[in-house]
Parts: structure tokens; sequence; C-alpha cells
């Protein structure tokens, strides 16, 4: 079955997300390869578009959250292997 949002054709969840949004999910999440010059454009770009419009914050923070509880599983965690030590 395919899926259509006004004329545009969606092919998978990020499709979904850049329509929703009018941005690739990229420049709200990153990605791994880009470098610290990148990452302050992409963060530079991000700020003005929310400066822009305001109401896209909350939707970019579910998005965010979205993403984390996605791929929790995949961190590491400096609490795995600890033990609690009492003060």
């Amino acid at each position: 079955m395919k899926s259509f949002i006004g004329t545009h054709e969606v092919l998978d969840d990020t499709d979904y997300l850049e329509l929703a949004f009018g941005t690739p999910p990229e420049l709200w999440l990153g990605s791994e390869a880009e470098s610290a010059e990148e990452r302050a454009a992409r963060q530079d770009a991000a700020d003005d578009i929310l400066a822009d419009d305001p109401e896209l914050a909350a939707p970019v923070a579910a998005l965010t959250a979205m993403a984390v509880e996605a791929f929790a599983h995949q961190l590491p965690t400096a609490r795995r292997n600890r033990t609690a030590v009492a003060q």
C-alpha cells in the first residue's frame, strides 16, 4: 500500500518525519559522521528555524525523545557495572 501526504509519496519513517517538520530529521538529531564545524553549523541552523517557528520546539523535543528511546540500548553507560556506595 502506498502512503501520501499531499502530493508526496511517503516511502519510510524518515519521509514522514521530514514532511511533518519540513526539515530532514538529521538537522535535529545530527549524524555520527559530522565534524565539530558541521555540528555547530547544524545547531545554528536549528536555532534559527526554532526562532522563526517556536511552536516547532515541542515536536522536535518529541522526535529527540523517541530517537533516544529507540537507540538507548546501544549507548554505553558509565553506571552499568557500578555498585552503590553509601556515604
